[in-house]
């Protein structure tokens, strides 16, 4: 393969995914192309979050896909990569006892991101695409399983990060303490007093797969999405299990469980802030930890 590869892997708390983009010739619209995505659900924040530690089995599971992953990534000859772990792997008491079991195992050194890091890869493609809109100010709103980051972004500067222990994977097993949610709310309470209106910007694959039901036309690099919409499609996705989801709107086993209550958190912080419509790129963390090795964009 002539073109040079750069690869992300994405250790989440519900899925984990391997990234691998070519680098474009000079001139090409955009500096980097998709060549291949694999997600896996290994659901991660099932154990550390209930019991605090990744069972053996996961681990297992872990440690079978890095290797998988490892292979792909020698087959695309990629010249650069990137792990990183966040909310699950943050919170599990064995989490850097794995991070060395795999990278013996794989040569793959996963970094354990902090809530911060996160948030700027997740940020960072954003702030190029937004810069300088109007000097609108924008809260970026990505929620996993384990967490919910918000950043706040003026023109090209990020202003405010912050995480919280609030995601889809947490609220199904009833692990997001009362203190938390207050101080989510109190935060974003703040952060409208001082800087007035916030334009929503939501990432993440929920936010993603609501898009697709709520505003289908919707195909751009950067969508829209009415909170009236997103509150319809809500509304009409808890009327049914997780099995007839799947069925009736086409969604993976591990989406159709998490989607209702990653739309409950995108409908809180919507109500929050006042913001009648949700912007969407399509774009992620995966994009961004490739994004942070590849030479045109790192820094």
């Amino acid at each position: 393969m002539s073109k040079s590869h750069y690869a992300g892997i994405d250790i989440g708390s519900n899925a984990v995914r391997l990234l691998i983009k070519c680098l474009n010739e000079p001139g090409s619209s955009e500096p980097l192309s998709k060549v291949q995505l694999v997600r896996v659900p290994l659901r991660l924040g099932e154990d550390a979050f209930t019991e605090g530690r990744i069972s053996k089995k996961k681990a297992k599971q872990l440690v079978s896909l890095m290797k998988a992953y490892s292979s792909l990534m020698e087959i695309y000859e990629v010249t650069a990569w990137r792990a990183c772990a966040t909310s699950a792997m943050r919170d599990a008491e064995n989490g850097q006892e794995l991070v060395e079991r795999i990278y013996e195992k794989t040569g793959i050194k996963i970094e354990i991101i902090d809530g911060k890091e996160e948030a700027r890869l997740i940020s960072a493609d954003l702030i190029r695409s937004l810069a300088g809109r109007d000097g609108d100010t924008y809260l970026y709103v990505d929620v996993g399983g384990g967490s919910t980051e918000l950043n706040l972004v003026q023109g090209d500067q990020l202003i405010d990060s912050r995480s919280f222990d609030i995601g889809t994977i947490r609220q199904l097993n009833g692990r997001v303490r009362d203190e938390v949610r207050e101080a989510f709310a109190g935060h974003i309470h703040e952060l409208r007093t001082r800087f007035g209106e916030l334009q929503l910007v939501g990432t993440g694959g929920n936010i993603n797969k609501l898009l697709r039901l709520g505003a289908p036309s919707e195909r751009a690099n950067i969508n829209i999405l009415s909170v009236d919409s997103l509150r319809e499609v809500a509304d009409q996705l808890r009327q049914y299990t997780p099995e007839e989801r799947m069925q009736l709107f086409r969604l993976k086993p591990d989406r159709a469980e998490v989607i209702v209550p990653a739309a409950d958190i995108f409908l809180t912080v919507s109500e929050l802030t006042g913001a009648s419509e949700i912007i969407v790129p399509t774009k992620g963390l995966a994009d961004g930890i490739v994004d942070s090795i590849c030479p045109i964009l790192a820094g």
